[in-house]
């Protein structure tokens, strides 16, 4: 179906662009690889180059261009180019984005202007630069990687930047669906559950797979999408809503781990209060009698005692971390736990040194996360945990309340 044309797919030397180049490769598409990395990064994988062999491989032409879509220039350049070698652009997939999860206070402003520059500035200014050249073309399609617009203020409060940029690139799918309805598709594209990438591994740490899901599903989701005529315009789709309308029904084929519990993706709260907690009431928490923290008549106190007594030197070792606890509700306050020093420690008031993480949450949640009924990756993505400092920490102290969970 997409025989002969020309995609310019931003941020496509890695993780879901490319996923998506190698999908429209395989019908013998042109691909312009509009992404940064000329040079291999230390850690992340995939440069220009190595994207473009794999997308010859796959049965489609590969043309790579340096393009930091901060760089207006650099778009032009390379839509310029795009046009020369194939004869125009029938599809713009903006997919490049900056991620940073911390609050307005942490938040420093070479951050926010990345988000700004990369989500917003970036997606609008390649798409201008793109629409005169898709005007042009048979059946032209704008998608955006980017969520239904959710105004729940819990996408905001906990990284309100972040989630303006990406409501941002949403905006052009609504703005520019409508000035250019009739002449070119604008539709927005997310998934339903979080995607492995690169970018997930440095959020999420190591372990986090088994909770996403391949970016497969959202190239075959994009696929759908840019097969349609013209007139499907203006839409928000979700991957999985999507496939399961065009008779998909085995996602098992999706998933890093086939059976593990999924994480939810941000903006899409009704599907972390209902799908979400049911996994969670089904595969979080053991079945049987309540443990002997939930039944303690100051359950965040017999909880941290737990957590005293089971404490090791190979866990202090393993984590190398401080953590403080601001409770709210009955049993509120600020509790600590240590894995950094000597022996370790848990307990109430701050810690003996400054913690490298902060969490807020209530001590109702607090004590349902330590005993296993509500995972912390779920407690975060659904707002109820708020975490401040080192991230890869608080994915330790993850880990290590799976191997505590028998005894809390």
């Amino acid at each position: 179906k997409l025989a002969g044309c020309t995609l310019f797919i931003t941020g496509a030397s890695r993780g879901i662009g490319k996923a998506i180049a190698l999908k429209a490769a395989k019908d013998g598409a042109n691909i312009v690889i509009a992404a940064k990395t000329a040079e291999p990064h230390p850690t992340l994988p995939g440069t220009i180059y190595t994207a473009a062999a794999e997308i010859e491989a796959a049965g489609g032409k590969a043309l790579p261009c340096v393009v930091n879509v901060r760089e207006e220039q650099q778009i032009i350049n390379a839509v310029e180019k795009a046009v020369k070698t194939f004869g125009g652009i029938d599809i713009l997939v903006n997919n490049a984005s900056a991620i940073s999860l911390t609050g307005t206070l942490e938040t420093e402003t070479k951050k926010v202007n990345l988000m700004m520059d990369v989500n917003v500035r970036g997606t609008y200014l390649t798409s201008k630069t793109c629409l005169p050249y898709l005007r042009k073309s048979r059946n032209p399609h704008i998608l955006n990687l980017s969520p239904p617009m959710n105004m729940n203020p819990m996408w905001f409060k906990n990284h309100c930047a972040y989630t303006i940029s990406k409501y941002g690139m949403s905006m052009c799918v609504l703005g520019m669906a409508e000035e250019f309805r009739g002449e070119v598709a604008v539709n927005a594209l997310w998934p339903k559950t979080a995607i492995h990438t690169a970018a997930m591994d440095m959020l999420g740490g190591s372990g986090i797979e088994k909770q996403c899901r391949k970016t497969d599903i959202l190239a075959d989701a994009a696929y759908c999408i840019l097969t349609k005529p013209k007139t499907f315009t203006g839409n928000f789709i979700i991957d999985e809503v999507l496939l399961r309308e065009e008779g998909v029904k085995d996602f098992d084929v999706y998933a890093i781990a086939p059976g593990h519990p999924l994480m939810p993706d941000f903006f899409l709260d009704v599907e972390i209060d209902t799908t979400a907690m049911k996994r969670e009431r089904s595969g979080g928490a053991k079945a049987g009698p309540e443990s002997a923290a939930a039944k303690a008549s100051s359950p965040v106190a017999e909880t941290f005692r737990v957590i005293q007594g089971a404490m090791s030197e190979e866990h202090v070792r393993a984590t190398q971390g401080v953590f403080q606890f601001e409770l709210s509700g009955e049993e509120g306050g600020t509790w600590y736990i240590d894995l950094k020093t000597q022996g370790g420690g848990a307990g109430f008031g701050k810690p003996p040194v400054t913690a490298d993480v902060v969490m807020s949450m209530s001590s109702t949640d607090f004590v349902k996360m330590f005993t296993g009924k509500l995972k912390p990756t779920m407690a975060f993505m659904s707002g109820k945990l708020r975490i401040k400092g080192n991230m890869s920490l608080a994915i330790k102290l993850d880990k290590m309340l799976t191997q505590l969970n028998s005894k809390l």
